[in-house]
């Protein structure tokens, strides 16, 4: 009888695996289904946690995860790019910035030819209410481009 149960399981969940990508995800492609899958199953669910396919939708957020984590690289972001998406999320010229400075300090950060201090730092993100690490190197702080090239010299 056991072996019944495991035969009909086994050819159950094969059925179900060529629709939607259970269990661990091996490639790109299993990938962009899982995704896919995943945004029909939004979509269907809602807010609804007590939806019938919720446990589901939960299963492949876990190996979308999983794969992103070992496949899909995060670039590390800098301060000035931060700053810049900021800057243009909010609408905002380098001159609507008094807490880095003048317009040309803001162009400086901008470019890399010079680093928000920590007084900027605060002032920035009290501002747009954000962690004040997202413009900390994580290797830690850096010199500016100006130090580094007089030092190099």
């Amino acid at each position: 009888m056991r072996t019944n149960y495991l035969h009909e399981a086994n050819v159950e969940y094969r059925r179900m695996r060529r629709r939607i990508p259970l269990g661990p995800l091996r490639n790109r492609t299993e990938y962009d289904r899982a995704v896919a899958v995943l945004d029909d199953l939004v979509d269907e669910i809602g807010e609804r946690e007590a939806h019938p396919l919720a446990d589901l939708a939960e299963m492949l957020a876990l190996a979308i995860e999983a794969y992103e984590d070992l496949h899909v690289p995060i670039p590390e972001s800098t301060g000035p790019a931060i700053l810049r998406a900021l800057m243009e999320e909010h609408g905002l010229s380098q001159s609507d910035l008094p807490e880095i400075g003048s317009q040309g300090v803001v162009s400086e950060v901008l470019s890399g030819k010079r680093d928000l201090n920590v007084r900027q730092i605060a002032k920035v993100s009290t501002r747009f209410g954000i962690s004040p690490a997202l413009f900390i190197p994580s290797s830690g702080i850096r010199t500016s481009t100006t130090a580094r090239r007089k030092r190099a010299v």
